[in-house]
């Protein structure tokens, strides 16, 4: 079975290191949780820098985001691509709260 791309998050780091302290992350997206979406939002390396802008543009620090880079096969719940609309773009959402330990990477974003 071939490996599955790894799935990106960009977040503020403050949520990341609230969840290394509980074990998992459960944001679906800037100011959503996943109890409030039904699934965390997720982009591929390609749809991660238009996501960003769109979600984060008017972020006053930069810094304080980060990306979380997760590899699906750790995830240890659904990860699937759906699109917004029929015949829309996909994106990867992961239904259930993601495990830290399926975060391979935190990359800086800004």
């Amino acid at each position: 079975m071939p490996k599955l791309p790894y799935i990106l998050h960009v977040t503020e780091r403050s949520l990341w290191e609230a969840a290394r302290e509980s074990g998992t992350y459960e944001m679906s997206t800037r100011g959503r949780t996943l109890q409030e979406e039904g699934f965390i939002h997720f982009s591929t390396r390609a749809q991660l820098p238009r996501i960003a802008g769109f979600l984060y543009g008017d972020h006053d620090g930069p810094d304080d985001l980060v990306v979380l880079v997760v590899d699906p096969a750790l995830v240890g719940a659904p990860v699937r691509y759906e699109a917004a609309e029929p015949g829309g773009e996909e994106f990867p959402h992961v239904y259930g709260p993601l495990p830290v330990a399926a975060v391979v990477d935190v990359e800086p974003w800004g």
